[in-house]
């Protein structure tokens, strides 16, 4: 394939999808990883796409319309796009927020669409028109005076439209910040509508380039106190760190590879600093263990993060595991998926003298955290079981096991526990109906391969298919559906920590049985304690478990609404 011809099918990919990583463009055009960093950079050049963090995503529809603006949304921008991006990422489905009118605010725009049901605030006439592209968003402009300078509308008729509106986050940027004038701006009408939104609003998190830090203008709007959280970019100045710190105020430095954030200095308390190595940015379940560990670190007070992204990858890994030595982390918590890489991390942090915490893949010199596999597996293939003596009357044709073998012993037995309780449901299943292949390292190759097996079974109309995760039943269903197969297939998902789980849970007539919930926003916690536990110097278990529950249609909107 030529790189134009590439170029546009990646773009293609794009209008489907917000944002796409590296890896998983290299295995769909089966091409190197360099390749595809080559191809992201060219169409970056072009505003095609915003490169991100191990991917890229899509470029923001919205033409902006006021040269002036445009040529503002550009100064800085690899910068202001990791803070938008981060700042993004605190934002929850259904929340009210508020976005003022400036660049990165405007930037956010892009990294919010894949959210759902809010409701955005905005006096930024440029972010109000972006955001109203997306049909699920209540989008609120307010009404003022229009001020072509910033294309910000201001005056008393915006400050009268806060009244009333509960706002769960503020973003707000700023021209100058310093801790002892707070957050400032040039524009004093602007500094004025500010400060009202800020008492409608449970918390202000400030978008502030490592620029603006130490400059103070004519009207402050924000009191570092009354900052919840500053997010800035990785040029900041060290001096600043520790003038934050004497705040009440979280710190967080957004870098290319790694993201850092500081947690207010407690005299009273012992401050540690925790490096986690997350599975990958685009692994839904990862992403939601990654936030829940923030909000367990914000709650505990003592706890500096400095946060890695593994990107599905046993060198990327190696590369997140250096970086957090570098930075000199007592507990690292390591989430990766290939046990032969472990080897080499592990040795990488004994040189170093740092304790790892493995998650739900262990490694050997690691305390484990994370589900008790086999059982895991044993309850969800009961509950697949007894879908298929409701539906099918006991019987399958075939038994497809996707083995999942870079896991390591411990995954695996996930996968053995749901075939054995898949069995005590309906009975032993005879070896010439057991199909075992391996999932392809739980990537797309997974939807590849069920399609492979569906193309060699055609006569086959009852298909129990068992799998290692959420993303593999995805993948499964994926591949049933372009064959128009889906009605012959049923799974239960392992995880449901993804928007598509949830959804295909509560479909009429659909192909999941039932979900195993471990409930990865609630990682973080049990992790942070654990973490305390070891620094403390107490002896800890070699295993630690989390609670998981078998949850279907009924049951499902106990835990997720």
């Amino acid at each position: 394939m030529k790189p134009y011809e590439r170029h546009q099918q990646i773009l293609n990919l794009f209008r489907e999808r917000n944002e796409i990583k590296v890896i998983e463009l290299a295995e769909i055009f089966d091409v190197s990883e360099g390749t595809i960093r080559n191809d992201l950079d060219y169409l970056a050049k072009r505003n095609q796409v915003i490169r991100v963090r191990g991917g890229a995503a899509a470029a923001n529809t919205h033409q902006i319309g006021n040269p002036a603006f445009a040529i503002r949304a550009r100064i800085q921008a690899p910068n202001k796009l990791r803070i938008a991006r981060w700042a993004a990422d605190m934002v929850k489905d259904g929340d009210a927020i508020f976005l003022d009118a400036s660049t990165t605010a405007f930037h956010m725009s892009s990294f919010l669409r894949n959210h759902r049901n809010l409701t955005v605030i905005t006096c930024g006439i440029e972010t109000a028109l972006a955001l109203a592209e997306v049909p699920s968003f209540t989008v609120i402009l307010m009404g003022g005076i229009v001020r072509l300078d910033s294309i910000a509308v201001t005056g008393d008729i915006s400050e009268r439209a806060l009244e009333g509106l509960h706002i769960r986050s503020a973003f707000m940027s700023c021209a100058g910040f310093s801790v002892k004038a707070g957050l400032t701006d040039t524009d004093i009408q602007l500094a004025q509508l500010k400060r009202k939104v800020i008492k409608s609003s449970e918390q202000v998190i400030g978008l502030v380039e490592s620029s603006k830090f130490g400059i103070a203008h004519v009207s402050s709007f924000a009191g570092v106190d009354n900052v919840a959280q500053i997010l800035t970019d990785n040029n900041l100045d060290p001096k600043y760190i520790s003038e934050l710190r004497s705040t009440n105020t979280i710190l967080t430095i957004c870098g290319q590879n790694t993201t850092r954030s500081y947690a207010p200095h407690d005299e009273q308390a012992t401050h540690f600093k925790i490096g986690f190595a997350g599975l990958s940015e685009d692994r839904p379940f990862s992403v939601e263990v990654r936030r829940g560990l923030e909000e367990a670190a914000q709650n505990m007070g003592h706890i500096d993060l400095v946060i890695g992204d593994n990107q599905y990858d046993n060198q990327v890994a190696l590369n997140v595991a250096e970086r957090l030595i570098a930075e000199g982390v007592n507990v690292a918590i390591e989430y990766h998926y290939d046990e032969k890489s472990a080897n080499l991390i592990i040795d990488k942090f004994n040189q170093a003298g740092i304790p790892v915490i493995a998650v739900d893949t262990p490694m050997i010199g690691a305390t484990y955290f994370g589900v008790e596999n086999y059982r895991a597996g044993w309850d969800g293939g009961v509950a697949l079981g007894q879908w298929i003596k409701t539906n099918w009357g006991g019987r399958v044709d075939k038994v497809v096991i996707l083995e999942h073998t870079t896991g390591g012993p411990l995954p695996a037995a996930r996968i053995t526990g749901q075939y054995e309780g898949l069995c005590t449901s309906i009975g032993n299943i005879p070896d010439e109906d057991v199909l075992r292949i391996d999932d392809g390292n739980a990537t797309h190759q997974t939807e590849e391969r069920m399609r492979e097996v569906l193309k060699n079974l055609p006569d086959a109309k009852r298909l129990a298919v068992i799998s290692i995760s959420d993303n593999t039943a995805e993948w499964v269903l994926t591949a049933a559906r372009e064959l128009g197969r889906e009605e012959h297939v049923i799974c239960v998902a392992q995880g449901a920590g993804t928007r598509f789980i949830r959804d295909e849970l509560r479909r009429p007539n659909s192909r999941i049985a039932a979900a195993t919930l471990f409930r990865p926003e609630t990682y973080g916690k049990g992790l942070l304690e654990l973490a305390d536990r070891i620094m403390s110097g107490e002896q800890v278990p070699p295993a630690v478990y989390i609670k998981h529950v078998v949850v279907d249609k009924k049951t499902l909107d106990d835990y997720y609404s």
